[in-house]
């Protein structure tokens, strides 16, 4: 009997230890990509240090049997197939398939005449003919896809189409978004009245690309304003193409457009071509910019008593370039142009091009410019009849502003600053470190290697992820692309990485297998002023540090420059003086090989090799250096 029990229990223990050692596997696979990674870096690293649990929270987290089938996918060019199961799994960036959205019905709102509120409204909708023919009323969109760190696709095509009286408002609309794409094609086409509201649009968003298309052309006394329209945009593009085409006693408005952007691109195609009385006001139009590049062409083309006012246009930019192509050409009953106060006060001038500027224009017509402060003008064809220059200026290199006492309105105040602000005790502003990127997770190797990544292979990446063309995912891949593959300045060491092993490997290369990796503790004191605490480091080393980049999986630019000091610094609160964060600062002690318009020198002053440049570790960026 006794023998029986203990046999008994023995089978009991038996199957409790398999149901343990089944739950322990469940909770830790080995055979992770997660599990590997942690493998990888215990087999390359040769110190005994933690790991920080910043790092490995951006390993993939694939499931072991997830991880081998899409590298499968990867290996038969296959992926694309897979692509929602294989980003949502794999924690990516994607482009959503707008036809899989809910279909959005016209009908059921055209037939209403109540008001339509959309108010803190989702994302990648289709509201294809939207109000069209539609009386009267207002549709609102406010606080639409307001802070969604996510690819975002949405469809107002031929949105109020042959509509009458209808106004339409979008208010903090895409505000803080990430590679957002905007379609408006035929918007407000041949509509009769009413207005269109675009304030506070696309604001603080990383790679706009918003596409205005046959935009109110043939409308009849139909008001559209653009306030606050991308103000602190992250290299985006704007396409305003017919817009206005044909239309009569329209009224266009740009207020502080593109305010406090950055490489920001806006082309203006027959924009008002054929209209008759029209009246366009650019005020404000692309203050602060760093990098415009704003093309005109065709705008007001064959136009009839139309008005075009440049008020404070491009004040206080920095470079970039307009192009102003076949201008007014061929207007009649006077065409009027104001050129007042644009591009005044340039931090370093840009480019303006004239060619065909009121050529073929009647005799009323009038150009004047008045407090016109740029460079390297060029005036081709130019209709020189009718042009008035009033305190014009062209202006000359003695001109740049390089003091810093002007900048700092678009340059954030503390993100660059001098060796000497790091001491114990000094009050100084931090800059806004959150991560404004998506959240995204690396590749497993077995994947990585398996997908294409070059320019020359950039097709190849577009129908795996299905990026169109002309799509802000598009310019996303392209524009870092560019940045792996441009030619290192003097003494950068550099690469780009998609997996955890991938920068391993990278770092210990440089730095040998003895390595530490560090990056600001949290994001708490950003906006702020912060005191300076207990201070460490600032020995002349080398070190590797990685930045993020707008992709569609996690992809970091990690590169090493020579002569460098890195100081880790407790962070206090200026009031309770209580220790809120713990911070990474880098500086480089050499900066001959850097651009004279570098963000660090317009807010510092000085230029390339006169000044040492600091600045910290953002959120989820960080640097490598020796464990020593």
């Amino acid at each position: 009997m006794q023998k029986q029990l203990n046999h008994t229990l023995f089978i009991l223990f038996s199957i409790l230890n398999v149901c343990l050692a089944i739950n322990h596997k469940k909770s830790e696979n080995p055979f992770t990509p997660k599990a590997f990674a942690i493998r990888y870096w215990d087999r390359v690293i040769k110190n005994n240090l933690p790991k920080p649990s910043f790092i490995l929270s951006k390993a993939s987290p694939l499931s072991a049997a997830d991880a081998s089938a899409f590298a499968k996918h990867a290996a038969a060019n296959t992926l694309s197939t897979k692509l929602p199961e294989f980003c949502s799994a794999a924690h990516l960036f994607c482009f959503p398939d707008l036809a899989k959205q809910r279909p959005f019905d016209p009908l059921h709102f055209t037939v209403y005449s109540v008001d339509q509120n959309f108010t803190t409204y989702s994302f990648n909708e289709n509201f294809t003919t939207y109000g069209t023919h539609k009386s009267d009323g207002i549709d609102a969109f406010k606080n639409y896809s307001v802070g969604l760190n996510t690819v975002q696709h949405n469809e107002f095509e031929t949105y109020s189409k042959s509509s009458a009286g209808h106004n339409d408002s979008f208010t903090n609309y895409v505000i803080d978004n990430n590679a957002s794409d905007e379609d408006f094609n035929n918007y407000g086409t041949t509509a009769a009245g009413g207005s269109g509201e675009f304030k506070i649009y696309a604001q603080h968003s990383n790679v706009p690309n918003i596409k205005f298309t046959t935009y109110t052309a043939g409308t009849t006394g139909r008001e559209q304003k653009f306030t606050s329209y991308s103000d602190g945009a992250n290299a985006g593009n704007q396409s305003f193409t017919n817009y206005g085409k044909d239309s009569l006693h329209a009224v266009n408005g740009f207020t502080e457009y593109g305010t406090h952007a950055n490489v920001f691109k806006t082309d203006f195609s027959a924009y008002s071509e054929k209209g008759t009385s029209a009246k366009d006001t650019f005020t404000s139009y692309g203050k602060h910019l760093n990098e415009p590049d704003t093309n005109f062409k065709n705008y007001g083309k064959g136009s009839t008593d139309a008005a075009e006012k440049f008020t404070n246009y491009r004040d206080v930019a920095s470079a970039g370039d307009d192009s102003f192509i076949s201008y007014g050409e061929s207007s009649r009953l006077g065409v009027h142009v104001n050129f007042e106060n644009y591009g005044r006060k340039p931090i370093f001038p840009g480019t303006e091009s004239f060619i065909g500027y009121a050529k073929g224009a009647d005799l009323n017509h009038k150009v004047s410019f008045k407090g016109y402060d740029t460079v390297n003008n060029t005036f081709k064809d130019y209709d020189k009849k009718g042009i008035s220059f009033a305190k014009y200026a062209n202006a000359s290199s003695s001109s740049v502003v390089t003091s810093g006492s002007l900048v700092k309105t678009w340059v954030q105040p503390g993100k660059f600053f001098r060796e000497r602000m790091l001491k114990e005790g000094t009050v100084m502003p931090m800059p806004d470190i959150r991560d404004k990127l998506p959240p995204r997770s690396f590749l497993p190797r077995s994947i990585l290697t398996k997908l294409p990544f070059a320019s020359s292979k950039l097709n190849e990446m577009k129908r795996v992820f299905k990026v169109s063309e002309n799509s802000s995912m598009n310019k996303m891949m392209v524009d870092a692309l560019s940045e792996c593959e441009r030619a290192p300045s003097m003494g950068e060491t550099k690469r780009c990485v998609g997996s955890l092993e991938d920068m391993i490997d990278f770092a210990t290369s440089v730095l040998g297998r003895s390595v530490k990796v560090r990056s600001t503790e949290n994001v708490n004191g950003s906006s702020k002023n912060v005191i300076v605490g207990k201070i460490n480091g600032g020995k002349v080393i080398q070190s590797v540090s990685c930045h993020q980049s707008l992709f569609p999986y996690l992809l970091y630019y990690c590169h090493s420059v020579p002569k460098v000091r890195v100081y880790e610094a407790d962070l206090l609160d200026t009031i309770s003086k209580v220790k809120i964060n713990h911070g990474v600062a880098i500086c480089h002690l050499d900066t001959t090989a850097w651009s004279p318009t570098h963000g660090a020198f317009l807010a510092l002053g000085s230029g390339p090799g006169h000044i040492e440049v600091c600045h910290w570790i953002f959120q989820n960026d960080m640097t490598w250096t020796t464990a020593d």
